[in-house]
């Protein structure tokens, strides 16, 4: 097309003896519908045939990566170059005979070209994502952030060329201009610039994983991460509500993290029964011999009674008074049997730790700690497993006239003040 072309409805209109003003505008009005509707067209036989070789590309490929080029719209935005670049070669002759406005027109089609070119690698990025995400070495890797950094970077770079077109002020001006105003600009992004290093830091140290369970006191968070961001962690506690957290939080606050339990062999019982100091006593030869009647700690009663007599009965122990020598005690065997019964439990992981330990006497009682480790680590069955071994250790304590701590009657009803 030449300028005669583009004029050739002008001339008419003037020779039908229509003002030179009019014939202009309704020769302008022609020239940019008429574009407009070739551009239409022709972005539409692009995209059905882009769409076309897609799908078939897709079906026949090995790697479902072009699937998600496609679901995330890549060949749509494709489409959309050659139209434009047909417009912007339209533009002289269109505008011939306004050239202000040919002018705006002009970095119109620029900047649909820098918006055009950010959707398609945002859309790029989010394929590779996508992909990313079926794959088992990076399912757990908080790719979300690293996509979000580098379209941080790319829609800052298209903004800058976007105001340089409007302004027709070179580019590299503006970056002169930042370093100026660097400190505003680390104000302005303080919070992505610290989800940067943040999401860079729990990635490189492997602090957090999606899909790992994290209790976060602070911000009342208990459950499994499902997002990592540059911004926020998502965080889907067990009641199903979500929290969201700062991911720059992560490595500036104290947070747990039950990975190392889930990978591990079982998951930890920690948990004390607490003993009235007033039923601890001695053992004498008929409470021991009642005691026998118990088959898991028969054996060790038996061993350990022969032992304690011989020791008495060698060193001429008075044993008119049962503090003298050698005795068994009623928590002392009570924690043998509490040790023997785990070890006998088939939900206990007897190649982890096991022990039956006495903690510190308080102004209650005496702690008698259970630190052990259930085979099962899912939560339902882990609680079930805890209350059915302190059910029947609740249940044990009388047969070694033991006792529970419990607060008198008169002191848990007594009115409030």
């Amino acid at each position: 097309m030449n300028n005669g072309l583009s004029r050739l409805l002008y001339h008419y209109l003037l020779e039908t003896g229509m003002s030179e003003k009019l014939a202009s505008y309704l020769n302008l009005l022609v020239l940019l519908v008429g574009g407009l509707l070739i551009a239409l067209f022709l972005d539409l036989i692009i995209w059905k045939v882009l769409r076309s070789i897609s799908l078939r590309l897709a079906r026949k490929s090995k790697t479902n990566y072009d699937n998600f080029l496609v679901t995330n719209k890549v060949p749509r935005y494709l489409a959309h170059i050659i139209p434009l670049s047909i417009l912007f070669e339209l533009r002289p002759y269109t505008f011939v005979d306004f050239e202000y406005a040919g002018n705006i027109a002009n970095k119109i089609l620029q900047i649909a070209f820098v918006v055009l070119t950010l959707l398609i690698v945002k859309s790029v990025f989010r394929s590779t994502n996508d992909y990313l995400k079926t794959k088992r070495r990076f399912r757990d890797k908080p790719m979300d952030s690293y996509i979000q950094v580098f379209m941080i970077f790319a829609w800052f770079i298209g903004t800058l060329t976007i105001i340089a077109i409007i302004t027709e002020v070179q580019i590299w001006k503006f970056f002169t201009a930042l370093g100026a105003g660097s400190a505003v600009i680390l104000l302005i992004f303080k919070d992505s610039i610290l989800g940067l290093v943040a999401s860079i830091q729990v990635s490189i140290n492997d602090m957090v994983r999606i899909g790992d369970w994290i209790t976060f006191e602070k911000y009342g968070a208990d459950g499994g991460v499902i997002e990592i961001t540059l911004a926020t962690v998502k965080v889907q506690n067990f009641d199903m509500t979500i929290t969201t957290i700062p991911t720059y939080s992560l490595i500036s606050d104290s947070f747990k993290n039950w990975r190392g339990m889930q990978e591990a062999g079982g998951r930890r019982i920690k948990r004390a029964l607490i003993i009235s100091q007033k039923s601890v006593r001695f053992l004498t030869g008929e409470d021991v011999e009642n005691l026998k009647k118990i088959q898991l700690i028969q054996p060790y009663l038996t061993a350990r009674n022969e032992q304690i007599e011989s020791y008495n009965t060698t060193n001429e122990v008075n044993k008119e008074l049962e503090i003298n020598g050698r005795n068994l005690t009623n928590i002392g065997v009570f924690r043998k049997y509490v040790n023997d019964y785990l070890q006998s439990h088939s939900a206990v992981n007897k190649n982890m730790t096991l022990m039956v330990r006495q903690l510190a006497p308080t102004s209650q009682g005496i702690p008698l700690e259970v630190y052990a480790f259930s085979s099962d680590k899912r939560w339902e069955n882990y609680e079930y497993i805890m209350a059915d071994i302190f059910d029947h250790l609740l249940a044990a304590l009388p047969y070694f006239g033991l006792e529970v701590f419990e607060l008198p009657t008169s002191l848990t009803n007594a009115p409030k003040a």
